[in-house]
């Protein structure tokens, strides 16, 4: 599946819930984690409610996934032990938030099983990388379970464990000459397209900032990246535009295709085109078709 937009919100909000019947992401994950206060009966009324919810609203045409809590946590295991089995085939994929080592992935791959996968249906994991230790183990974490089918990157906690002065999650940096986000998501994405998984970048939290959104979207979809997490419907439009392949593109695409024809290496519109540029075309149009 596709998933250039993701579009996140809390999952005890019937409003919200209801008004993502109609919005054009990609993807839907419903939160448990952080969109809902910590203590132990603020968890249990939002997974009771999410429950409802995503039982009674059915998202047509596209996945959802469910944001548990943290492995190791109470609130982990109940999401799990309660979601899964009721949600049924309903619920494409688990997210796993703060991971930092293989055995986590492990646990909830077990879980998964034991819980059962009725009609045959799989239910996917996947991976948030959150901090330094989730990012220095990312190879084993996208091989620790043959369940995990993305990876994601999260910014806000990503900078808050490396002691990073912004309070805006996903945000630039003034006066750093560069992206403060390169590192990370390249080297979560390079561990990624290694296993064939797809990867996606976590959110930008300025609502207002349309132009500084785009320039997030734009950066992400340059290094390869698959999609963008959403916090609010009117981020999907730029997104989605962003992680789509442009008109121009995909002519540029066509024209590669037909002037290599059988092989070779030529001249066309003044670039000097090859074996090499007939994958990056090919790439580029499977891109275009999932998108369409």
């Amino acid at each position: 599946m596709r998933r250039r937009s993701v579009l996140v919100l809390p999952g005890d909000s019937e409003r919200m819930v209801a008004k993502a019947q109609l919005v054009p992401a990609d993807e839907i994950v419903l939160d448990l984690e952080d969109a809902v206060p910590p203590e132990p009966r603020f968890k249990r009324a939002a997974r009771k409610r999410l429950l409802e919810l995503a039982l009674y609203h059915p998202f047509p045409g596209r996945q959802l996934a469910v944001r548990v809590n943290r492995v190791g946590t109470r609130e982990g295991l109940d999401d799990l032990l309660e979601v899964v089995p009721k949600l049924g085939s309903r619920l494409a994929s688990v997210v796993v938030p703060k991971v930092q080592e293989p055995s986590e992935v492990a646990f909830v791959d077990r879980v998964l099983a034991m819980l059962g996968e009725p009609g045959g249906h799989r239910v996917k994991i996947q991976i948030q990388i959150e901090d330094p230790r989730g990012l220095e183990a990312v190879g084993q974490l996208a091989e620790a379970s043959l369940r995990v089918s993305s990876l994601i990157f999260g910014p806000g906690d990503f900078a808050a464990a490396m002691g990073m002065p912004t309070l805006a999650i996903g945000g630039e940096a003034p006066g750093y000459p560069g992206d403060i986000w390169h590192y990370p998501l390249y080297r979560i994405a390079v561990a990624a397209r290694a296993r064939g998984l797809q990867v996606v970048d976590g959110p930008y939290s300025a609502l207002d900032d349309e132009e500084g959104l785009a320039r997030s979207s734009q950066r992400a979809a340059a290094l390869g990246v698959d999609g963008k997490w959403a916090i609010h419907p009117g981020q999907l439009e730029t997104i989605n535009r962003a992680f789509t392949p442009s008109s121009e593109q995909v002519e540029w695409a066509r024209a590669v295709l037909t002037g290599l024809g059988q092989g070779g290496a030529r001249r066309i519109g003044g670039e000097m085109v090859d074996e090499a540029t007939r994958r990056l075309a090919e790439s580029l149009l499977a891109r275009a078709a999932e998108s369409s």
